[in-house]
């Protein structure tokens, strides 16, 4: 493989978060295991960091909606109209919660609610990711090395 040092993965994931919350294809989790797996100390770091790139490229998102004039239909928009601005907890959803964080600058929905909102949303989705692959690591992977010879 390469080697790379825990403040350069950080940087990495974080590119990789921001990336992933916008319109932009990514896989920031992809990133967070494999950084996990080099540097399992890191993960309380590792967790804020992904949170903090995904929440600012959902940010982006929403002030890219702001842009958008105020015609638009999707099913996005449909969505907040019928559960509302707490409906943004699932903005971390891959492909729809990118067009949640559009939807709601569309809406203009208030700016610092939303962006708390994808940010507690989204930190959901990286503990989770985080803790499993911390589970699997410790738990799964040893035995599979021992057994397979790995």
């Amino acid at each position: 493989m390469f080697e790379f040092s825990p403040e350069s993965g950080l940087w990495g994931l974080f590119a990789s978060a921001f990336i992933s919350a916008t319109l932009l294809p990514g896989s920031s989790e992809v990133v967070l295991v494999g950084l996990l797996a080099k540097y399992p100390e890191i993960i309380v770091t590792a967790v804020i960091v992904a949170t903090v790139g995904n929440t600012c490229g959902g940010i982006t998102s929403y002030w890219l909606g702001r842009l958008v004039p105020n015609r638009a239909e999707g099913r996005a928009i449909e969505w907040l109209k019928k559960y509302g601005l707490w409906s943004l907890l699932f903005s971390w959803v891959p492909l729809f919660g990118d067009a949640l964080c559009v939807a709601a600058g569309w809406m203009r929905f208030n700016f610092f609610a939303c962006m708390a909102l994808f940010a507690v949303g989204k930190l959901f989705r990286y503990v989770l990711v985080a803790g499993g692959a911390t589970w699997f690591f410790e738990s799964i992977w040893p035995w599979i090395k021992t057994t397979f010879g790995i």
